[in-house]
């Protein structure tokens, strides 16, 4: 179990709604440069899309999760014998859609190793609020933590090795720098593990976010990050949102990504990233994508038409409401910056602006992907003859 002293993001919320007089955030400057960035593909991308009925057996989704994956590539990357590191979503011990859908690891493990891949190891670290890692210290387990989500059990049962990257120790990571420069003043800490595997296969989640706005694609690369990397991240938020872009550009996951795959059979559209509202609409879907920004145009619209059919009162209640939002999410970020660097480090936080949630041009992360690396033209698959038409028209509106 978790240690019990880590307190949640909800009782945090909790707590922190009745502090609101003492948030007084100082405001930060974007970076001011505009390199040109690096992502996987740029031009036309395909996303391929199998849909999952509503209630449908697990059996399902492990065929649309094959179907997805073998339409978006034909996995010529991958030679018999090769490594590969599977990076699912565990921030913390919730089920899925808090987390990574087991049955989708499960999946894909079993496909990579189908196509030749020696090892599949399955690697993350949690979040602050679960998990706190010093240089001299360490509470909480990301292990524990996916014994608990099933995430543990997905990946022994289907022949993989689970891997926690605090258990290494704070001295197994490494410096590396964004090719996308500007938001970060320092280098980004990634974990020695990158640099013993031949592959990169992320599986993030569609969910709401409390600080980001959203948490898909780009967003899971916090959990590559020693914690001295994640304190600049929360602290220095006034730039927030291009500090989670630009580190998706460091050429040690940049150079070894080569998928990227989410189940989104159920949504959590409020709240989050821990708890919230899950949505699990008629028909759910899973889709896959060599190209990242690619992959989270399709997950934020899938999140946004999720949102949209959900009774408005009930899209995050007071939180809807963009001062009130504002506010609570600059408590939260306060919050865990305290967690990571101690209460001076609190009081030097930046402000972090809102995020909207009504249109894919609204959010921060991608508009900087597209600005760093261009923004690529969608080429949407249906992946096995499974996604209705009138769902495939709806993705198409919302990312045109």
């Amino acid at each position: 179990m978790a240690d019990p002293s880590l307190m949640s993001r909800r009782k945090f919320g909790q707590l922190a709604a009745a502090g609101a007089c003492a948030a007084m955030l100082p405001e930060q400057s974007l970076a001011k440069s505009e390199p040109a960035g690096t992502y996987a593909l740029r031009g036309q991308a395909p996303v391929a899309i199998a849909g999952v009925a509503r209630g449908a057996p697990a059996e399902e989704t492990i065929r649309a999760v094959r179907a997805a994956a073998l339409a978006a590539t034909d996995f010529a990357w991958l030679s018999r014998g090769d490594t590969v590191l599977l990076k699912p979503a565990c921030n913390s011990g919730n089920v899925y859609p808090a987390t990574t859908d087991p049955l989708a690891v499960r999946a894909m493990i079993g496909l990579l190793k189908e196509r030749g891949a020696g090892r599949v190891i399955v690697a993350d670290m949690a979040g602050v609020q679960f998990v706190r890692f010093y240089p001299d210290s360490l509470q909480g387990s990301t292990r524990e933590l996916m014994e608990r989500n099933g995430l543990a059990k997905a990946t022994e049962e289907a022949g993989g090795v689970l891997h926690v990257f605090e258990e290494a120790g704070w001295d197994a990571f490494f410096e590396d720098t964004p090719v996308a420069g500007g938001s970060w003043k320092a280098s980004v800490m990634l974990p020695a593990i990158l640099n013993e595997v031949d592959h990169v296969v992320l599986m993030p989640r569609t969910a709401r976010h409390l600080l980001a706005g959203s948490t898909l694609g780009l967003k899971a690369a916090v959990g590559w990050w020693r914690h001295d990397s994640r304190l600049e991240y929360h602290r220095d938020a006034g730039t927030f949102a291009e500090k989670t872009a630009d580190a998706n550009t460091v050429r040690a996951v940049a150079d070894k990504q080569r998928l990227v795959l989410s189940s989104a059979t159920k949504v959590m559209t409020t709240f989050g990233p821990d708890s919230g509202f899950v949505a699990e609409p008629e028909t759910g879907i899973v889709f896959a994508s060599p190209d990242l920004v690619a992959h989270d145009m399709i997950s934020l619209a899938w999140l946004i038409e999720n949102r949209a059919a959900m009774d408005p009162a009930k899209r995050d209640g007071m939180f809807t409401d963009p001062n009130t939002s504002e506010l609570y999410a600059n408590l939260a970020n306060r919050m865990v910056t305290t967690w990571l660097g101690g209460i001076g480090e609190a009081f030097r936080m930046e402000r972090l602006r809102r995020y909207d949630m009504n249109r894919i041009e609204d959010d921060r992360v991608l508009a900087r992907a597209f600005a760093t690396g261009g923004r690529p033209t969608l080429e949407l698959l249906d992946a096995d003859g499974s996604l209705p038409e009138a769902l495939r028209n709806q993705l198409v509106a919302r990312t045109t």
